[in-house]
């Protein structure tokens, strides 16, 4: 015992020496390249060629520092807290609506009024031009420049110019700017077979108060199994999160624990209130957008054993932030202080995310549909459906709206008409190949093979709207759905057609097999 108690003597004045050094080494290393960098930086402001602007290039530098580290490690100076405060709170101040940018009109137009806000409730309709806000023209502006004077303070009001182009009415609104917050829950209702769905976007602001309302309420109409759709949903508050697990997880248990440098980054997370369900079979609805708080979510949920998880692998940020901490010069810091551990034990990580029990991966989108939908120059489509609105003032409920055959063929010649054109991926494959069976000596022997291909890959954009029609159509319809129903109508419609909804429905119709996937060994 003396010999031992020795060695433990002798060990810690060595271990202590060595625990200093690396203190010393790592101030000395720090002082250094802080010393470096500004030596640098005198150096450029003095003799580089043109004068510097000191916020663009040492907040260049900051910006790559933090870079360095993670993705979600920001600096927010002064000129963009409000938006640090819109991502914290899910609010900011202005007229609800999406804008964006008409490529061939080169005018920022109205893209989607939200439903119960300012620009609807004025009459904003989806196309309409953004001529000028007071005094100040828009015709010449960017979408951010657009948008960054269509926010202001909450209570504020301003004129609004705008021109419809499916009358040719140049016309003015007097809008007041309100605080505005997306819907956490845009549609949940009670589906076939008992199925109660609900569509989680965010965990940001209070979520958990309009979800324990959907649930309840679900309920109280007979539902016997829940969908919890978590596709897309970034994150937000983990209280929020803790808040929403605990409406199916019973009391005093352990969800989430973060661990850090510092003590105060470290703690556990656990429910503290009476759930309100802890037997109905539950499936979450997953995809590689579901991140953060979404992902602590589902996989709380399933490595629990409270339900079934159906889709593709989670997006894997297994990361906490501190969102503001304070900075000189009314600047804000987001900083990475912990990692956060899920009841099993397990991290997530970007590489690996959560891997769902059941698999189903969502239809994707051909290229023709991705060319006209963002990049397409004519418009087409975006035309096409403020046209649409502008002839019909009510359509069909959101399960029932479809265009007609003669609708579509419509489409489908205006885009023809339009000069419509878009990458031909297959073709410049095609061209690669042909340049690699050259170099290695083969094409001459197979020319008439290549010639034969060559004919079938040309694009043809008539056969191609054929051949993607069921895609298109179901694009177009969704659109105009989101100037009647709003938010709420797509959600709803889209479900009709969605192979990873449908999936769970059938899954939760056989409880058989429902048990056993709940039940079974999980890598």
């Amino acid at each position: 015992m003396k010999r031992i108690l020795l060695s433990i003597l002798v060990a810690l004045p060595a271990l202590m020496v060595a625990q200093a050094q690396n203190t010393s080494d790592h101030n000395f290393e720090v002082a250094k390249q802080l010393d470096t960098f500004n030596a640098i930086y005198k150096n450029l402001d003095l003799m580089y060629v043109d004068t510097l602007d000191a916020e663009k290039v040492i907040g260049t530098a900051i910006s790559a520092m933090l870079h360095s580290l993670d993705p979600y490690t920001e600096y927010y100076p002064a000129s963009k807290k409000d938006d640090l405060k819109a991502m914290l709170t899910g609010k900011y101040a202005g007229i609800g609506a999406l804008i964006r940018y008409h490529q061939r009109l080169k005018r920022v137009v109205v893209d989607e009024p939200y439903a119960g806000m300012p620009a609807a409730e004025a009459g904003l309709k989806k196309g309409d031009i953004i001529l000028q806000i007071d005094d100040t023209l828009m015709t010449d502006k960017t979408v951010s420049y657009v948008s960054e004077h269509l926010r202001g303070d909450a209570g504020t009001s301003f004129v609004l110019r705008i021109l419809r182009p499916t009358t040719g009415k140049e016309m003015k609104f007097k809008i007041t700017r309100r605080n505005i917050q997306l819907p956490e829950i845009p549609y949940y209702g009670l589906r076939e077979d008992g199925i109660g769905y609900i569509n989680l976007t965010t965990f940001v602001g209070e979520p958990s108060k309009p979800m324990r309302r959907a649930f309840v309420d679900l309920k109280q109409r007979g539902a016997k199994s829940l969908i919890l759709d978590l596709r897309g949903n970034g994150g937000g508050s983990l209280s929020e999160c803790i808040d929403i697990l605990n409406l199916w997880v019973p009391k005093n248990v352990t969800l989430v624990e973060t661990r850090g440098k510092m003590a105060r980054a470290s703690s556990s997370y656990v429910t503290r209130l009476e759930p309100v369900d802890t037997v109905m079979p539950i499936v979450v609805l997953v995809n590689g957008e579901t991140a953060s708080a979404s992902e602590i979510t589902s996989g709380s949920i399933q490595d629990l054993r409270r339900g079934i998880l159906i889709g593709t692998r989670t997006y894997g940020k297994g990361l906490v932030q501190i969102p503001n901490i304070q900075l000189p010069y009314n600047g804000d810091l987001k900083l990475t202080t912990s990692r956060y551990y899920l009841p099993s034990g397990r991290g997530i990580t970007k590489e690996d995310g959560i891997k769902p029990d059941i698999e189903v991966k969502p239809d994707t989108l051909p290229n023709i549909a991705v060319y006209l939908d963002r990049i397409d120059s004519t418009e087409v489509m975006f035309d096409y459906v403020t046209e649409y609105i502008a002839k019909h003032p009510q359509i069909a409920s959101p399960t029932q709206f479809h265009l007609t055959d003669a609708e579509f063929a419509d489409f489908k010649q205006r885009v023809i008409d339009s000069g419509f054109t878009y990458d031909p991926v297959s073709e410049k494959r095609f061209d690669d190949l042909v340049k690699a069976a050259q170099f290695e000596g083969y094409y001459d022997e197979a020319k008439a093979e290549f010639d034969a291909l060559k004919a079938k890959l040309k694009h043809d954009i008539a056969r191609d709207i054929d051949r993607h029609r069921e895609t298109l159509q179901q694009m177009l319809e969704q659109d105009i759905i989101m100037a009647y129903y709003y938010q709420a109508g797509v959600v709803e419609s889209g479900l009709v057609t969605d192979k990873q909804y449908k999936e769970a429905v059938r899954l939760l119709n056989n409880p058989e097999e429902y048990k056993r996937l709940l039940n079974a060994e999980r890598q």
